[in-house]
C-alpha cells in the first residue's frame, strides 16, 4: 500500500536509509520508490532528478553532522573538545557512510552552505581552545577534517587490515592530533579576531 502523506523530507529520509544501506553509488530513484511503496514516478512530484536527492541527502547529512559535531563539544575545551568532535565525527561517518558520502563534492546551494557552516563553527571553536594562528586556522580545520574523514572513512570500507585494535588506533591518533595543535599554537593576544574559515 502506498505511504499516506509523501512529501520532500519522506523522500530524502528514505533515499538516507538505501544510501546508508546500500551505498551512494548504488542509489536509485527505483529503490527509493520500493522503500516507501509507491511508484517511481511519484517521487518526481517532490524531487526532480537524482541530483536533486542527492543534494538533499547533503543538507540532511550536514545538518545531522553539524548537531551531533555541536552536542557533543558543548561544554569542552583544549583535548577534551578535540576528543569529542573526532568521536563524534567517527560515530557519525560510520553510522551513515552514504548520506555523509553525498555531502563530498556536491553542488553548493544555500542550504548545504548554511548546515556546513554549523560544522566548519563547531571545529573552529574546537581548535579556538589550542590558540592556533588566525593566519593557520584553515589550514588546522583542513587537516583536523581530512584526518577524521580518512580514518572513518576506511574503517567504513574495511581497510584496516592490521591485527592493532581499530579503537586504539583511533586514540593514538587523538594525541597525535592533539600534540600537533598544541605544538602549533600561538600565544596571541585576545583582542586579536580570527578571520572567517571554511573547509573545503
Amino acid at each position: 500500500m502506498p505511504r499516506a502523506g509523501l512529501d520532500r523530507a519522506t523522500v530524502i529520509a528514505a533515499a538516507a536509509e538505501v544510501a546508508d544501506e546500500r551505498g551512494l553509488g548504488q542509489l536509485t530513484m527505483s529503490l527509493v520508490a520500493e522503500r516507501l511503496g509507491v511508484r517511481t514516478p511519484s517521487l518526481y512530484k517532490h524531487v526532480d532528478s537524482l541530483a536533486e536527492l542527492h543534494q538533499g541527502l547533503a543538507v540532511l547529512a550536514m545538518t545531522e553532522f553539524g548537531d551531533a559535531l555541536r552536542d557533543a563539544t558543548q561544554g569542552y575545551a583544549g583535548r577534551d573538545a578535540l576528543a569529542a568532535a573526532a568521536r563524534a565525527m567517527r560515530s557519525y561517518l560510520t553510522g551513515h557512510p552514504g548520506r555523509y558520502a553525498a555531502t563530498v563534492g556536491t553542488v553548493a546551494n544555500p542550504e548545504l552552505d548554511a548546515a556546513g557552516a554549523r560544522v566548519v563553527e563547531s571545529l573552529a571553536a574546537v581548535l579556538r581552545g589550542y590558540r592556533i594562528d588566525p593566519a593557520e586556522q584553515t589550514h588546522a580545520l583542513r587537516t583536523l577534517r581530512s584526518t577524521l574523514h580518512g580514518f572513518a572513512t576506511l574503517q567504513t570500507a574495511h581497510g584496516f587490515q592490521w591485527g592493532a585494535d581499530t579503537d586504539q588506533s583511533f586514540e593514538w591518533l587523538i594525541d597525535f592530533l592533539d600534540r600537533g595543535l598544541r605544538s602549533s599554537s600561538r600565544h596571541l593576544s585576545p583582542a586579536r579576531p580570527a578571520p572567517p574559515v571554511e573547509i573545503d
